[in-house]
Parts: C-alpha cells; sequence; structure tokens
C-alpha cells in the first residue's frame, strides 16, 4: 500500500536527518541562542508553500517568542498561486521587503527554500548578511546541486548561508511512483523541514537555559492559563514581531 510506503520514506529521511544533521542543528541552535540572549528576534522567510515554515515558527503553542514570520503577500500562494511563482522570482524584491522589517544586528534570519534556486531567497540571503544577520538556510543540497541559479549573482542559497539544514529532499520534491503514472508525487520537504525546525527549537531552548535564561515562550490559549501568558508575550514583542 501506498501510504504505508510513504510513511516508511518519511521515517527513514527522519532517520537520516538524525545521523546527518545533528552538527548542523548544533551550530543553528547556538546561533539562535545567542540572538535571544542579546534581545535578538528570529526571522524567518519562504515563498509559496516554504511561507509555511515561518507558520510553523511563529505563535506557535510550545514555540519561541521571538520568532518574526515574514509573510509577504506577493509570495504568498493566496490570492493566486502562480503569482508566487513569478514574485520568487523578480531580483529587487527581497531588499523591499527587509526595508519594512525591524531589523538589528543581532538578529538572526532563517531562509527556506527547497531548490534554493530562485532571485527572492537566494537576494534575502545576500541583504540579511549586508545588515549584520547570520543567515540559516533550510533548503535540499541535492536538488540545489542539480538545479542552475535564477540569480544575477549565479549563486544560489546554500553558498550564501552560514549554517546549512539539509531536508535531504530529492530533485522535485516528490518521492513517490505508480506504474502507469509519469508524474512523481510525495512530498517531503515540508513535513522534513517542520521536524528540524522543532528540533533546532528545542536545541535552542536546552543551550539558553544551560546558560541561565529562559526563554520565553508561547502556551497554547486553549489551557486556562495561556491567554494571561502570551498577553505578556504580546505586549512586550509587538514592536518586533510584524504579525502581532
Amino acid at each position: 500500500m501506498l501510504y504505508r510506503e510513504y510513511l516508511e520514506k518519511v521515517g527513514e529521511l527522519l532517520d537520516r536527518v538524525r545521523e546527518t544533521q545533528g552538527e548542523q542543528i548544533k551550530n543553528a541552535a547556538e546561533l539562535l541562542a545567542r540572538a535571544i540572549k542579546k534581545g535578538g528576534v528570529v526571522h524567518v522567510f519562504g515563498c509559496g508553500h516554504s511561507q509555511m515554515f515561518g507558520m510553523e515558527l511563529f505563535y506557535r503553542a510550545g514555540g519561541l517568542v521571538p520568532v518574526n514570520a515574514i509573510l509577504t503577500p506577493a509570495l504568498s500562494l493566496a490570492p493566486t498561486a502562480p503569482l508566487s511563482t513569478f514574485g520568487e522570482r523578480q531580483e529587487g524584491l527581497a531588499g523591499a521587503i527587509l526595508d519594512n522589517q525591524v531589523i538589528n544586528p543581532e538578529d538572526v534570519m532563517i531562509i527556506a527554500s527547497t531548490s534554493g534556486r530562485n532571485a527572492v531567497p537566494v537576494e534575502m540571503a545576500i541583504e540579511a548578511r549586508e545588515r549584520g544577520m547570520d543567515v540559516i538556510a533550510l533548503t535540499s543540497l541535492q536538488f540545489s546541486q542539480e538545479v542552475t541559479s535564477r540569480h544575477k549573482s549565479g549563486k544560489k542559497l546554500y553558498e550564501l548561508a552560514d549554517v546549512i539544514l539539509d531536508s535531504l529532499s530529492v530533485p522535485g520534491d516528490a518521492v513517490m511512483g505508480i506504474e502507469g503514472m509519469e508524474t512523481r508525487f510525495g512530498p517531503t520537504s515540508s513535513v522534513i523541514g517542520f521536524a528540524i525546525l522543532q528540533a533546532l527549537v528545542s536545541q535552542t531552548i536546552e543551550n539558553l537555559m544551560k546558560e541561565g535564561y529562559e526563554p520565553p515562550v508561547w502556551v497554547s490559549s486553549n489551557l486556562d492559563e495561556g491567554d494571561a501568558i502570551n498577553k505578556k508575550h504580546i505586549e512586550k514583542y509587538r514592536g518586533r514581531l510584524e504579525n502581532l
């Protein structure tokens, strides 16, 4: 049954992540912990479906509070998905996006792009570094290394990152096939990417607690105490997190 095969493939990828990405996750966690301890913010950026990674980390029950999801409407699947495909290939857009964010040098930037080839995520890495931020890329090295860059620099996202978190996605992202059907299906970048990022959050919290710093964490609003706790976080971070 294909549902079992898909779940087995996801399980195998998670095993590979645990075996191959530990050092990168620890390195990224050091950057996040340092930024948060200094009062900085973790910005998360992606285009199209990669905006989901920002949504996963922002305002998430059990997640770190100082996370700013950059959810640019022109790069969203709404109102029309093809517009986001067009938008992510436009040079010059990343700088304009960052001009409308509150950026401090102690901040850190996570950029998600499975292919890592399009102009906006590449340029976002360039712009973030020019503004003093460390850059963490969530991408697929195999996918990126098999395609060409769509940015004038000829660079791809992973070449501009301080730390690379590899989702291990195959080129095209789809791992499933069936006899009689040419098109592959069953993408894995989202489920693996979510797991990597939540592992990163967990490691970041461990690092901070070992340093004697208890980081702010969102509490589920469906717990009785959640609203009162979260209200304090919102009051403190409203000026730094775009969507609060």
